[in-house]
């Protein structure tokens, strides 16, 4: 297999995973409350068997599973995607019994995780966290500070937590911690966001942690926290290109049978030249991902560049192609509960979390100069 086709059995695992999404997922989100966890839908897609796979599977794999999910139900695709990003770093750097305690129960749908990264004055600079961790004796610490636009928060059962252990040293003084919600002093508010899942604030007024709570090494969190995200960048480019496919899917259906100006819609040229260019954007933008996603299982050397790339160009990507469905469709594309309104309001927050574009452009920046000063 390469990175620019996949296997006949891969094609059926999507598609069945496309009419899972509509017809099973799509009923328990519309039952959803906007910006609160949906735990019925977060166990169905557990029950499903797509959780314990979070753990089992490659990078190219979460990024069908994100792709497809993401064309039938965007929040199916949330909740996949959310909990891999809060467990992930358990499943990865966790001690024996953190993974027992909690990876079982991510896999079923029955613990909802988070991960804790940004704060108010630290979103895209990761290593500007200001959440301290205070020593407390030998091997405890005490969390004081805020977390802000956390996803799941402030409902989920467990977070990933990234403190700072050591002052003023950068990345260097960054600890993981996992935090169990019911810790005393841990507090949370939820954010009326523009995207439809939840996001929320955390506040930590000397919350305790110990030694058997760090995931990986003191004072070395920083490097579970890109690893995490340079295995989900690719799969958060996934996420747009599913995205970006339904957009697509919907504007065909539309142009070829709306009727305009004594024909269909699709007979103008100025509308079939968008079209075709919405469907060159998504196919680029889809092999760039599973490009990166591939490099990612063969442990190529410039992963973080194609991961910073697969996301970038996808999420842009997926940004002009909804945008553009939207304009061809018209104001009914706007109607509150349209596919495309709906999609409008997810679409704009990729291009911002797990790293904004602009810090996209700058990783990878940083890693071409990096390779030409080694030559």
């Amino acid at each position: 297999m390469t990175a620019f086709s996949l296997e006949p059995a891969q094609l059926a695992w999507c598609a069945e995973l496309r009419t899972l999404a509509a017809e099973r997922l799509r009923p328990l989100a519309e039952k959803g409350e906007p910006g609160h966890v949906n735990r019925a839908l977060v166990a169905e897609v557990g029950r499903l068997g797509l959780l314990e796979r979070l753990f089992t599977s490659g990078a190219l794999d979460l990024c069908l599973m994100r792709e497809s999910l993401a064309h039938g139900c965007t929040e199916a695709e949330t909740a996949l995607a959310l909990q891999g990003l809060g467990a992930h770093p358990v499943h990865a750097h966790g001690t024996e019994p953190q993974r027992a305690r909690w990876l079982p129960r991510v896999a079923d749908g029955t613990a909802v995780a988070a991960f804790a990264l940004s704060e108010p004055g630290a979103g895209s600079d990761a290593a500007a966290l200001t959440l301290r961790a205070e020593r407390d004796g030998p091997a405890r610490w005490r969390l004081t500070g805020e977390k802000c636009w956390i996803s799941n928060a402030p409902e989920a059962d467990f977070y990933t937590v990234f403190a700072r252990t050591a002052p003023d040293a950068g990345a260097r003084g960054v600890t993981a911690f996992l935090v169990p919600a019911d810790r005393p002093g841990l507090t949370g508010t939820g954010l009326d966001m523009l995207s439809p899942h939840p996001i929320g604030a955390l506040d930590f007024d000397a919350v305790p942690v110990t030694a058997e709570d760090v995931l990986g090494a003191v004072d070395r969190g920083f490097r579970v926290a890109m690893g995490t995200l340079n295995l989900f960048r690719p799969s958060v480019g996934a996420f747009a290109v599913g995205m970006a496919r339904a957009a697509l899917d919907a504007t065909l259906a539309h142009t070829a049978g709306r009727d305009a100006f004594g024909g269909k819609l699709k007979d103008l040229q100025a509308v079939s030249h968008q079209v075709a260019e919405m469907a060159l954007r998504t196919e680029a933008a889809r092999l760039m991902v599973y490009a990166a996603a591939t490099a990612y299982d063969e442990g190529a050397p410039d992963v973080p560049q194609r991961a910073a790339m697969a996301k970038l160009l996808a999420t842009e990507t997926a940004q002009y192609v909804v945008d553009t469905a939207v304009q061809l469709h018209g104001a009914r594309a706007l109607q509150r509960g349209h596919l495309l309104e709906h999609l409008y309001r997810e679409v704009r927050a990729p291009r911002v979390y797990e790293g904004a574009s602009e810090v996209q452009r700058g990783i990878i920046a940083k890693e071409l100069y990096a390779h030409q000063e080694a030559r």
